[in-house]
């Protein structure tokens, strides 16, 4: 062997659940045969679960991997996602929808939605729902892919999936040992430091048995046994300003048919999910203990299911934030050993995914260069605050003021990257961005207008652009969106055509 040669020669995978089978997937795929990647899991360890909804970035990780979607689906009781309806959120007794993809189709310079806001100045009642392929779509329950044309409407919208969370890790599981990835059962009991490096050396197995690595990737979920207890890391709190610290969770019968969106629904103090697969439907009520017990809460979730529970409710903690280094030494965390979004928007398997992605960007050896890692921090970081504005912005601009949680948020100080876009949206409808974001112009502008939080007039541009026929334009939109969305088949049949589960 080269003396010289410092590359990495041994990876070890701590936690399995989707980080850790996400994980070693992609270094299955991307690493050659000279690097053994190990992942250490136990059986008597549950996995969180909570990751059944998803969005539409995890479609370009899955095909990195070669993973053909319909088999994909089939292994996971999966269903498609068009976006995710909100209920009750900026005022009670009142639905938006978040699309995946884009509204309509623009027809000038100036975006859609200013000249829909000029319209609707004008006494137009027609909401901007109307102008999403998506909304339209979810709402009369169908479903296919879309066009790569971009002449044509169907190709203006996205999709992602719900599946079964635990059998995505099984199914990558079977992905990665088939490439060389060695599983190992047992339990960590303890982490040993390098005495002068401060690196981790190895782990210890309720066995005895020692376990090295030259990296050491911590998908331990919650317990975060490398990251925070072996190398103590530290921990940044964001409670203050998304207070949601506990979950109800639990699985009803499936009854109808499917629906190809996710439901939030705004409780008294959180909101519940509802996320439908072939087999079931998933279920969960996110709430701030400060403000409701936990029976209760589990009263109100099981009040609330569409069918017969399958299960009693199951009760998570966590606290919304992020480690203050998601890579220190010879460790990574990915996953929830990083940090918590809480689900609102669906973005777990998504934070797995891009730290991965990141990472193999970042590819250390084993001299693990400080300003690789601080990289991959700086980057990392930089993604959870944007997703974390965008999560707050759903709580902050809510007209609610009818119980402690609703007033709370309603009220509270927000961080000054979010109250800058929300003054210029308040101020000319203008979506800006200080860089590249994970969710775009679109996803924030679903959650501003359906929330209410209505700007004081549209951009200014829009009365110059005399040459624009905007009225017969939009209600072109309006016409063939309809028309295109009648073509389409139901989400239940395109599912029984192409991708049903057996069973």
């Amino acid at each position: 062997m080269d003396k010289n040669n410092r590359n990495i020669r041994r990876i070890a995978i701590i936690g399995g659940g989707s980080a850790g089978w996400m994980t070693a997937a992609a270094l299955a795929k991307n690493l050659t045969g000279a690097c053994q990647i190990e992942l250490i899991e136990s059986d008597d360890i549950g996995i969180v679960g909570v990751g059944e909804a998803t969005i539409p970035p995890l479609k370009s990780f899955n095909a990195s991997l070669g993973i053909d979607e319909h088999d994909f689906l089939k292994h996971t009781q999966g269903t498609y996602k068009l976006g995710i309806q909100f209920v009750n959120w900026g005022k009670k007794d009142h639905r938006y929808f978040h699309p995946f993809g884009q509204y309509g189709a623009d027809f000038d310079k100036v975006p859609l939605h200013h000249y829909w806001l000029r319209a609707r100045s004008m006494g137009d009642t027609t909401p901007l729902d109307e102008y999403s392929m998506a909304w339209v779509a979810a709402s009369h329950g169908r479903f296919s892919r879309p066009t790569r044309d971009p002449q044509q409407v169907q190709s203006t919208y996205d999709y992602a999936y719900h599946f079964d969370a635990g059998l995505y890790a099984k199914y990558l599981r079977k992905y990665s040992e088939v490439r060389g990835v060695t599983r190992s059962e047992g339990r960590v009991v303890d982490v040993k430091l390098d005495a002068e490096s401060g690196f981790i050396k190895h782990v210890v197995m309720e066995d005895g048995l020692k376990i090295a690595a030259d990296l050491f990737i911590d998908c331990s979920g919650f317990r975060a046994l490398l990251i925070e207890r072996a190398l103590e890391t530290g921990f940044e709190d964001w409670s203050h300003w998304l207070p949601v610290n506990s979950a109800q969770v639990v699985a009803c019968e499936r009854t109808g048919e499917l629906v190809p969106h996710t439901r939030s629904t705004a409780r008294d103090a959180g909101w519940q999910w509802r996320i439908p697969l072939q087999h079931r439907t998933g279920n969960g009520h996110v709430y701030c203990s400060d403000y409701i017990s936990d029976d209760e809460a589990a009263a109100t979730l099981m009040a609330n299911l569409d069918g017969k529970p399958l299960a009693d409710p199951r009760l998570l903690r966590f606290t919304t934030g992020r480690r203050k280094q998601f890579w220190n030494r010879n460790c990574i965390a990915i996953g929830l050993s990083g940090g918590f979004m809480e689900p609102l928007e669906s973005t777990a398997l998504h934070l797995i995914q891009s730290g991965i992605t990141r990472f193999l960007a970042l590819f250390p050896d084993r001299d693990f260069d400080p300003l690789v890692i601080e990289e991959f921090n700086r980057l990392t970081v930089q993604e959870f605050e944007r997703i974390r504005d965008f999560i707050i912005l759903h709580y902050c601009i809510t007209e609610r003021k009818d119980t402690e949680l609703w007033r709370y948020v309603a009220n509270m100080s927000i961080p000054d990257t979010l109250q800058y876009k929300i003054d210029h949206f308040r101020r000319y409808g203008r979506l800006v961005s200080k860089g590249f974001e994970l969710f775009q112009n679109p996803n924030w502008l679903a959650v501003h207008v359906g929330q209410g939080n209505w700007p004081q007039r549209y951009d200014p541009l829009v009365d110059e652009r005399t040459e624009v026929d905007a009225e017969r334009r939009l209600a072109g939109l309006h016409r063939v969106i309809k028309e295109a969305v009648n073509t389409m088949p139901t989400h239940d049949k395109y599912i029984r055509r192409n991708c049903r589960s057996p069973g």
